[in-house]
């Protein structure tokens, strides 16, 4: 039984114009619309699906008066590879190419669309090209030909500046397998721990009811699309 994330299922961005960044994930990317449907259980909110492969996709979401939120370079958004966000933002966003001769094609058929990209650039891990996407998105497409080694690429004075020991580090890079009993039991309310943003009184009453009745209560499992007879 898997306890570790075997790839990306999918990644969703905000969009105050879902059908700008349809299109320029479409058109620019190549990735093919899957899905468009209300959000379930949003009222108002849009979800766009585009294909990566069959077991990855990029995902949209727009919200009523996502519009009106200002775009903030430095705390909102990163801007480039090179500067900082508000902790917990995305600083970008790297897609996989499979070649270097993909990368290459990702670049022309980037730039076909008159958006401009930097790059290739070599790594040693991977070699990566760098644009922007619509909402001061900061995008990469990066190609990999081999697993990245952690002998040669965790650096021991990296460590150190990240205030990581060497039990620390031993135990990051080699995760225990969680053997205890399963389900396992919803934890009691930390504020210590991570949470998502419900009004807190929701969310204790959210935490408070059985697995068995969230996934009840929360599935939309049917598509918006009645199948063919």
């Amino acid at each position: 039984m898997g306890q570790q994330p075997t790839g990306i299922h999918h990644l969703a961005f905000m969009a105050g114009d879902i059908k700008k960044h349809i299109a320029f994930f479409s058109q620019v990317m190549g990735c093919p619309l899957v899905a468009l449907f209300d959000m379930h259980g949003v009222p108002g909110g849009l979800h766009a699906f585009l294909r990566m492969n069959d077991h990855s996709y990029f995902s949209i979401v727009q919200l009523p008066k996502v519009d009106e939120i200002p775009i903030e370079i430095g705390k909102t958004h990163a801007g480039n590879g090179a500067l900082p966000s508000a902790p917990g933002t995305l600083q970008h966003l790297a897609f996989r190419a499979d070649s270097d001769e993909d990368l290459l094609a990702m670049r022309d058929r980037i730039r076909s669309h008159g958006v401009n990209v930097l790059g290739p650039i070599d790594h040693g891990m991977c070699r990566s090209i760098y644009f922007a996407g619509p909402d001061q998105m900061t995008l990469e497409v990066a190609c990999s030909t081999q697993a990245i080694d952690p002998a040669r690429w965790i650096d021991p004075a990296v460590l150190a500046k990240a205030g990581i020991n060497a039990e620390d580090a031993a135990r990051f890079a080699s995760p225990q397998p969680y053997v205890g009993p399963s389900p396992v039991a919803q934890p009691p309310y930390d504020a210590d721990k991570p949470h998502m943003a419900y009004p807190e009184e929701q969310y204790r009453a959210m935490l408070a009811v059985p697995d068995e009745v969230i996934t009840a209560t929360g599935s939309h499992a049917q598509p918006p699309v009645p199948a063919l007879a």
